[in-house]
């Protein structure tokens, strides 16, 4: 069965929430820094995904 259209969110997938534990810890995961470090990224740079992903990549390695 086809997925129905009229039912959408309205999220918006290229920014993550500071708010949202799950977000955080999801995308902390994927660029392995801790969770404090993306909550640290999103006050410097916003929340745009692309630009926290990058700024992520910039962190010294651990």
């Amino acid at each position: 069965m086809a997925d129905d259209k009229s039912k959408r969110d309205f999220r918006d997938r290229n920014k993550i929430s500071a708010d949202d534990d799950y977000e955080v810890n999801y995308f902390a995961l994927q660029n392995n820094i801790t969770p404090e470090q993306v909550r640290e990224l999103i006050r410097k740079h916003g929340n745009d995904r692309a630009t926290l992903t990058a700024a992520a990549k910039a962190l010294p390695a651990q």
